[in-house]
């Protein structure tokens, strides 16, 4: 099945300057008070939980939601919550200039689409990126759309194995895909 395009309403992270909030690290995508939950779908409930301003974002965000972040998006501990959290609420994608390793890293092992576009700082500032627009990104080519603005943004197309990776629901299956030949 072709899933290389998303089409979602976007929650831009912004703190009170209204800019991008930067180094958001994984404490405040899911506190560590909560880390004794292991099923996934338990998990949404506390999604930037920690997060100044955005504690109630799990009660406000829809499946199919995308996020929009500043740099270095889940800096910090090794901690698959911070990404399982935004699986349990079906969150179609996130997009930031830049992301912790480990973060990035456990994300595309989970199947879980994350982008890097570098003029996110930049789209915000003019307005051209606000939250509840609706927008459009192909991941093959990291074209994207904001409908809500017929505003055009290129972000870095997701690599040929991260696609793979995405589109067999994870590494896992990825692996068991790749065995059989």
């Amino acid at each position: 099945m072709e899933k290389s395009f998303i089409s979602g309403r976007i929650w831009v992270l912004l703190d009170q300057n209204k800019r991008l909030i930067e180094d958001i690290d994984t404490d405040q995508i899911y506190h560590n008070a909560f880390l004794h939950i292991t099923e996934v779908s338990q998990m949404g409930q506390y999604a930037l939980g920690n997060l100044e301003g955005w504690k109630d974002f799990s009660k406000k965000a829809s499946p199919g939601d995308v996020l929009i972040a500043g740099r270095n998006f889940g800096a910090g501990s090794s901690r698959q919550h911070a990404v399982g959290c935004f699986i349990s609420l079906k969150i179609g994608l996130i997009i930031a200039p830049s992301f912790g390793a480990i973060y990035f890293r456990n994300a595309v092992n989970s199947g879980f689409p994350v982008l890097r576009c570098q003029e996110l700082d930049e789209l915000v500032a003019k307005k051209a990126m606000e939250t509840e627009d609706e927008i459009k990104v192909n991941f093959r080519s990291g074209e994207g759309l904001n409908v809500s603005r017929n505003t055009h943004f290129k972000a870095e197309p997701m690599s040929t194995v991260q696609y793979d990776i995405y589109e067999a629901g994870g590494l896992f299956n990825y692996g068991k895909r790749i065995s059989k030949g």
